[in-house]
């Protein structure tokens, strides 16, 4: 217990970047809040802040530390709940990663409704592009989109991202159509600089699939600056459905190759195994399968070009 205590006050000191706010929040001295910290530094042979008169920091082995000090609190904050019956509830902290795009066009909306049912709820969003380590950094849900890499994580897949091939009328009107994929290449196309070096643009035909490498004078690592480049008619685009579908039934954008389909990237809730139990996870995995399942709120909307 004495371990515990000092890992909760380590993670208070580091959470609220200060000894005295710390103490406050603990209903301990500064003294006392001190002196576990150093114990706890003491213990691990290590030293986990670096502290001078006007300034407290957490050298790089704190900041690992503070995340398996994270993860263990919240381990044991959802044993006591098990045990004594409140994990029927949601509550507590859920920490949720999801791309750019998505969690501002997808995500973001939804949210509001999802704390209005559980209020006890305290929500940590971050959105970004990069491959976020799920326990390390100390995630409780992940959203991926597109093939996933084999880990240890469970996936549950909550839905597709149909991708598209679109440009403004103005650049079609200027430049024509596509006649088909041997045709893209008399193309300028918007590049997805996220995908790798080696971007590429898979399609289904009647005679097998098919790959094109596409290439042009604009790349991007994220679909929106994509989705207005397109708009502005620099070029061709492929893009998910969720980013321009609002734009297909406008008549802003006009998707061309329709006849040509590549099997939809799935969009995917990953978490840790050790918490497929979680209430608060499982209630939002379950509220994002719903609103994103056989109906999203895209579908059919490339049927209308404009």
């Amino acid at each position: 217990m004495d371990r515990l205590a000092g890992m909760e006050v380590f993670a208070r000191v580091v959470e609220t970047g200060s000894f005295s706010e710390a103490a406050r929040q603990l209903g301990l001295s500064k003294s006392a809040v001190s002196k576990q910290v150093s114990a706890l530094e003491d213990r691990l042979g290590a030293r986990l802040l670096n502290r001078t008169t006007r300034r407290l920091s957490v050298t790089e082995v704190g900041e690992g530390y503070h995340a398996w000090c994270r993860q263990i609190a919240e381990q044991v904050r959802e044993a006591e709940l098990s045990v004594s019956r409140l994990h029927a509830e949601p509550r507590g902290s859920l920490k949720i990663n999801a791309p750019v795009s998505f969690g501002f066009l997808q995500l973001a909306p939804m949210i509001p409704d999802f704390l209005a049912s559980y209020p006890d709820l305290d929500i940590d969003v971050t959105v970004n592009d990069r491959f976020v380590d799920v326990i390390d950094e100390g995630y409780d849900v992940v959203i991926r989109i597109g093939k996933l890499a084999d880990s240890s994580l469970v996936a549950r897949r909550l839905g597709s991202a149909e991708l598209v091939v679109c440009a403004a009328p103005s650049y079609l009107a200027a430049h024509g159509e596509p006649a088909g994929i041997d045709d893209l290449s008399r193309f300028n196309c918007l590049v997805y600089s996220q995908a790798g070096p080696a971007v590429e643009w898979r399609f289904q035909t009647p005679d097998g699939p098919r790959v094109f490498r596409p290439g042009g004078n604009f790349r991007a690592n994220n679909g929106d600056v994509l989705r207005h480049a397109a708009l502005g008619g620099v070029g061709l685009a492929r893009l998910p459905m969720f980013i321009v579908w609002r734009d297909l039934r406008s008549g802003a954008l006009k998707q061309v190759l329709g006849g040509y389909r590549d099997s939809a990237p799935g969009i995917y809730a990953l978490y840790p195994h050790n918490r497929h139990l979680s209430a608060k996870v499982r209630a939002f995995v379950d509220y994002l399968a719903a609103r994103l399942g056989a109906h999203p709120c895209w579908t059919g909307a490339s049927t209308v070009t404009g």
